[in-house]
């Protein structure tokens, strides 16, 4: 597990004791058995504990920054460096509305007339994917195409519908005609996304530097969002046999063994969020043993009945149901088999200091485009699973004669 990772569950534990330490506070104004010296002893652990989660976020804030500015791998060659200097010069020159620099993005269109604005240069790019993995990006855990058509179709061939040679009595035999394979055509549109930020004029009196780690924090975070709500969306839309309610851990284990297919079971792996995580990192073993195990042989960090179990930020993946009795999701199978990501990897920027209120409030406005498109591609490869509780195994009691 990485530092920043490792800051970020610092950070999380740090705000759930501060949420536990409020509600005992609160609790303890109710209860007259409570004395003033006990609330003023809470208060206190409550005001420390705030503390240590303020503290633990500015070095989440910090290590972002700090693997923004080391996120390239290798130096740039002279040809990245132009290209890299041109765009800055051209973001700033487009920033300010310099005509020639207008002209010439005005002039950028796509396929569908679209103005694209300033194409990204695929080093920043390189920069910006390097940091979207540090965000609880799900991206990581799916297929990704890259395309450079802005619609397109695919065929795929579930390995449960692949079928077996036939044998051949004879030397002399005449091959038989195989089953016709089952195929499945997949059809891609490429959509485009958008976002808005708002900065101050003051950014064009930056370096360079500074530029590039602003812009690339900030796109980093639109991309993770829009692309993790989209892959959701397409694991939500799989068919209703492939949707379990669990509450045991054989319930889970009946997915993972039986209804997944073998050809995956090494591929396979578990995804929740942190509500469903916090309830699977206390279900215990018969013998007493807690299900879930640290690994640091996993990219994941963490193993759930063998498998890797990856936690994603409740912001990303929130439960399901009302608020008083929730649903937790728990993805069960391969997620590269399940979902592909087409990505057309023109990602652009337009900026403005006239419209959308800049003028009046003599701030600048950066628009970044997306596009890509996220389609399930095998519904079988994977079970959405959600739950209430899950409960512990039961002891085996020996029986006497």
């Amino acid at each position: 597990m990485s530092k920043l990772e490792n800051a970020k569950n610092a950070w999380v534990a740090a705000g759930d004791l501060v949420l536990d330490l409020s509600e005992k506070v609160q609790a303890s104004l109710l209860d007259d058995e409570v004395s003033e010296h006990d609330v003023k002893a809470l208060k206190a652990k409550l005001d420390a504990a705030r503390a240590k989660r303020d503290i633990a976020k500015d070095e989440v804030t910090n290590l972002e920054a700090e693997q923004v500015a080391n996120a390239k791998k290798e130096p740039l060659n002279p040809e990245q460096k132009v290209l890299k200097n041109e765009f800055i010069t051209d973001f700033k020159a487009m920033i300010k509305g310099e005509p020639q620099v207008m002209a010439l993005i005005n002039s950028d269109t796509d396929e569908n007339g679209n103005a694209i604005g300033l194409t990204i240069p695929s080093d920043v790019r390189t920069t910006i994917n390097t940091l979207v993995r540090s965000f609880d990006s799900l991206q990581e855990y799916v297929n990704v195409e890259n395309v450079t058509t802005s619609n397109g179709s695919r065929v795929y061939e579930k390995w449960s519908d692949v079928q077996e040679l036939k044998e051949l009595d004879s030397e002399d035999s005449e091959v038989p005609a195989m089953d016709d394979p089952k195929l499945t055509l997949i059809k891609y549109l490429i959509k485009r996304y958008g976002g808005i930020s708002t900065v101050t004029n003051t950014l064009l009196k930056d370096t360079a530097e500074n530029i590039m780690t602003w812009l690339t924090k900030w796109i980093s975070k639109k991309v993770v969002v829009t692309r993790n709500a989209k892959i959701l969306a397409a694991i939500d839309g799989i068919k209703t046999t492939q949707k379990k309610e669990i509450s045991t851990i054989d319930d889970i284990k009946d997915i993972k063994n039986v209804q997944l297919d073998p050809a995956i079971e090494t591929t396979s792996m578990f995804v929740t969020n942190q509500s469903g995580f916090n309830v699977l990192d206390k279900v215990k073993h018969a013998d007493g043993s807690y299900v879930l195990q640290k690994d640091v042989t996993l990219a994941t960090g963490f193993s759930f009945l063998g498998k890797p179990i990856k936690k994603v930020g409740n912001r990303w993946l929130p439960n399901k149901g009302a608020a008083a009795n929730p649903k937790f999701p728990l993805y069960i199978g391969d997620l590269k088999e399940a979902v592909t990501l087409y990505d057309r990897e023109q990602m652009s920027l337009l900026t403005t200091n006239i419209g959308g209120g800049a003028f009046e409030t003599d701030t600048t406005k950066v628009r970044v485009i997306d596009r890509f498109d996220v389609k399930l591609v095998d519904d079988e490869a994977i079970v959405v699973a959600s739950f209430g509780s899950i409960a512990n195994e039961t002891p085996v009691t020996e029986t006497t004669n």
